[in-house]
């Protein structure tokens, strides 16, 4: 094949892979195959791909379908070489009797296909670059405020109306003359809260506080227990009542000094106070 027929060859098949060819360009294409018309073809389209992602930025991902054509044809070429048996690009014989060579469009279409292929991996590493999509974040689940006893105690003031309320006076302990503070129950709740002031820090190894309900329906020998308690700080503390009992009509509170764990029935030797019911709202 001559140089004019060669540079014929390259015009036909590069109009084909970027415009198509009419019937009469695609019947001098035939006239010009020496064999290897579909290899340079396909070598020239890969070209016109590449070309055709020049400008492509970081917003404008591959197409899907040019994304499909280039590893296709990857595949035709850079797999090929693990043909060992056959030769590639595959030689031809020109018009005289020279000894076969292999097309330079074979070369060439090597050279395009790895440019096709290191665009195709700029444009995957850009694509990667771009900034991860932000997902909206569920609003922090508000948990409810954790109150104090003194809160809780204000808490049931306000919000029940069968309300008893005593104020704490000195027992029978002389060195416990400045005891001061006040108790307040629920009977609808059965539940209370005591407020005291002067109420020493007690050794918990040799002592504890214990209250006693005594109600009216009970008898006096036996109060109801309502619970042992630590004070840990001097100065006001607020401490919530237990009782084991339900207390319909309490008249009377007390504070006794017993062993660690309480007592089942004080003897009341050590009353740290007493506050006996003199307002009772409804």
């Amino acid at each position: 094949m001559s140089e004019e027929q060669k540079e014929k060859l390259l015009d036909l098949l590069t109009k084909k892979a970027i415009y198509g060819l009419d019937e009469g360009e695609n019947s001098e294409l035939q006239g010009l195959d020496p064999g290897t018309a579909e290899l340079e073809f396909r070598s020239l389209e890969i070209t016109a791909a590449a070309i055709s992602m020049v400008d492509f930025t970081a917003d404008e991902p591959l197409p899907p379908h040019l994304f499909s054509k280039i590893a296709a044809d990857a595949d035709t070429y850079v797999g090929a070489e693990a043909q060992v048996d056959t030769p590639w690009p595959p030689p031809y014989k020109s018009d005289t009797d020279e000894k076969p060579s292999g097309s330079w469009f074979g070369v060439f279409g090597w050279l395009v296909a790895t440019a096709a292929c290191i665009a195709l991996a700029i444009n995957i590493w850009v694509t990667r670059q771009q900034p991860p999509v932000e997902i909206a974040k569920a609003p922090p689940v508000e948990r409810p405020k954790v109150l104090t006893p003194a809160e809780m105690r204000e808490a049931m003031i306000n919000s029940t109306s069968d309300i008893i309320r005593a104020n704490w006076a000195p027992g029978n302990i002389k060195e416990l003359k400045d005891i001061s503070g006040d108790i307040v129950w629920s009977d609808d709740k059965q539940a209370g809260y005591m407020r005291l002031r002067g109420l020493p820090v007690n050794e918990t190894s040799k002592e504890t506080y214990q209250l006693w309900v005594f109600d009216k329906t009970q008898d006096k020998a036996t109060p109801i227990d309502g619970g042992t308690f630590d004070v840990s700080a001097s100065g006001e503390v607020v401490i919530p009542i237990n009782a084991n009992l339900k207390a319909e009509d309490p008249g009377m509170f007390a504070i006794t000094v017993e062993k660690p764990g309480g007592v089942v029935v004080s003897k009341r030797e050590k009353v740290a106070a007493l506050a006996t019911v003199e307002t009772k709202t409804s």
